[in-house]
């Protein structure tokens, strides 16, 4: 039975998703909803998830899913394996630590201060100073990461892991927005790599024009 997924393309929440279920090779069908296409305010939707947000995820006859970061954890938990997810506590926690730092520190740090600030925004109303005061924000975890790659290929270990989806997912828009950003060689060599992944580039890798303001 496959997956149905409720969510457009070009949400980066839904392209983690995407991502994910692409590394783990799981059959789907997936329903634009959100931002242009509606769907997430319908009474239909809003009682699969009140918040009315994309992603929503349900599988076969279970109830519906959402919070991108509690629905990769059950993806990884019903259907991923070591290394991606371990199956022992201490390594699958490590895993899971880096995930949550990911989302909170990373995810949060580029969608709306730096990615909406640049691309969602009017050129009249952008703030160029609160954008580069957020990227620096963002690039003093990003030294986190960069000083962890250079000794791994991956955020966890030399696996790729969960923890890499929701770290990996929003460097594709980091490094093709316009802005001006840090030298750090071991993250852009781990983008590299993720950009050889298959699922990465028909999950992430898409156009985001819709969404300029």
């Amino acid at each position: 039975m496959s997956l149905k997924i409720w969510g457009r393309t070009d949400s980066s929440n839904v392209q983690a998703l995407m991502w994910c279920v692409g590394e783990l090779g799981l059959p789907y069908e997936r329903i634009d909803a959100g931002h242009r296409f509606g769907v997430n305010d319908t009474p239909e939707f809003l009682a699969m998830n009140p918040n009315g947000a994309v992603p929503v995820l349900q599988d076969g006859d279970n109830p519906p899913l959402w919070e991108t970061g509690a629905i990769l954890r059950y993806l990884a938990n019903r259907y991923g394996h070591a290394p991606f997810w371990p199956g022992e506590l201490i390594a699958r926690t490590e895993v899971d630590r880096w995930a949550e730092w990911s989302k909170i520190n990373v995810a949060l740090g580029f969608t709306a201060p730096v990615f909406w600030k640049v691309v969602r925004t009017p050129a009249a109303r952008r703030d160029p100073a609160a954008i580069a005061a957020a990227v620096t924000a963002l690039e003093t975890k990003l030294r986190i990461a960069e000083d962890r790659l250079a000794r791994h290929d991956y955020l966890v270990s030399d696996d790729f892991t969960l923890a890499d989806i929701q770290f990996g997912h929003v460097l594709y828009r980091y490094y093709d927005i316009a802005i001006s950003r840090a030298d750090l060689p071991a993250l852009r060599a781990y983008h590299d790599r993720l950009k050889l992944r298959p699922a990465y580039r028909t999950h992430v890798m898409v156009s985001y024009d819709a969404l300029r303001a």
